[in-house]
């Protein structure tokens, strides 16, 4: 109190950052994963607020979290809001996300999510490579009061990708599908205690259907499900046939082969919702709530076949937690607003 008197904010102990990284894990209605919260490893990296630095930090996770295949679950938390000066953003909503480009017919090449982000940060100048793919890794953008938005290449080392094979398709080889294996959210707020960290990026490791079912099966993302379909000879003249949730199993059975042949951890929708209500049954017999957000928490795929769908929950909003607003989404996929005007 004494601290807050003198300076309007107060500074947490190494102990209480470390439990307050956790329990927000704990309380985040979303993440079907927090069984795992008390293995949360935290990277306290408060005293770095210079964009370059944090760049270099948000690699440095990316190789420390991908551990050689066995992914830890990581934080690095960055400066935080003081009321003398605000503290840095990043504007990716993961630290490895892939550009899209406009084509001339309409369509996009890459990720149709970040089209507007990336025509934006090739206009800041980025360059993208001289003959432009469909997986092409978007700079990381770090925004500080002082520096205004920077942009930082990645360094190979700190991208380690899986190429998507199918266990019983060949021809699934062929569509050179890759996708990067450390999941890292990096545009979520993190409030512990009162105080605010805009910058704390956090991983655990992928659920297969976040890869399957929604980054490359979501109409509005890769749209991969028609083609799989017509490879497999599918009738799609009719959706009578359920061509859509044949082509979607089988690209989902890609992802988590391929994951396990290359020695990266990766976990699937049913056994991640049985693992749920352990935790969910281990948080009630300690007396306390576990907010969950059902339309996070049932798989986007076979959801009425996991134990997840068939109950209710608590969604109430507990804190430590992370946040979001629109204005950070908003940055993470239009480029636009800047955090400091």
């Amino acid at each position: 109190m004494r601290e807050i008197d003198l300076t309007g904010t107060y500074w947490h102990t190494p102990e209480e950052l470390a439990f307050g990284a956790r329990v927000a894990w704990r309380n985040n209605a979303r993440c079907i994963g927090r069984l795992y919260w008390r293995s949360l490893q935290v990277r306290d990296l408060r005293t770095v607020g210079d964009a370059a630095s944090v760049a270099a930090h948000c690699f440095d996770h990316l190789q420390a979290a991908h551990n050689g295949g066995k992914i830890r679950p990581m934080i690095t938390i960055f400066a935080p809001e003081t009321p003398g000066k605000p503290a840095p953003r990043i504007w990716n909503e993961q630290l490895i996300r892939y550009a899209g480009y406009n084509q001339p017919d309409g369509r996009v090449l890459g990720d149709p999510r970040y089209r507007a982000l990336t025509t934006e940060l090739i206009r800041r100048g980025w360059q993208p490579p001289a003959v432009p793919g469909a997986f092409d890794v978007l700079p990381l953008v770090v925004e500080t009061p002082d520096e205004g938005p920077q942009l930082f290449k990645l360094p190979a080392t700190a991208i380690h990708e899986v190429p998507l094979e199918h266990p019983d398709l060949p021809w699934f080889a062929d569509l050179n599908l890759r996708w990067h294996a450390v999941p890292v959210i990096s545009n979520n707020r993190l409030d512990i205690g009162g105080i605010s960290y805009p910058a704390a990026p956090f991983n655990g490791w992928y659920m297969g259907t976040e890869i399957g079912a929604r980054n490359l099966g979501d109409e509005d993302r890769y749209a991969l499900v028609p083609e799989v379909a017509q490879r497999l000879g599918l009738d799609t003249s009719t959706e009578a046939t359920l061509w859509r949730d044949r082509a979607l199993v089988e690209l989902n059975r890609a992802v988590l082969h391929s994951f396990h042949s290359n020695g990266i951890s990766i976990t699937d929708h049913h056994t991640e919702s049985r693992r749920f209500l352990v935790h969910l049954d281990r948080e009630q017999r300690a007396g306390r709530h576990c907010p969950t957000d059902w339309t996070w928490i049932v798989p986007p795929m076979s959801g009425s076949q996991t134990p997840v769908f068939h109950r209710h929950y608590d969604n109430e909003d507990q804190v430590p937690n992370f946040f979001t607003d629109n204005d950070t989404v908003s940055r993470a996929v239009r480029g636009s607003p800047p955090a400091f005007l």
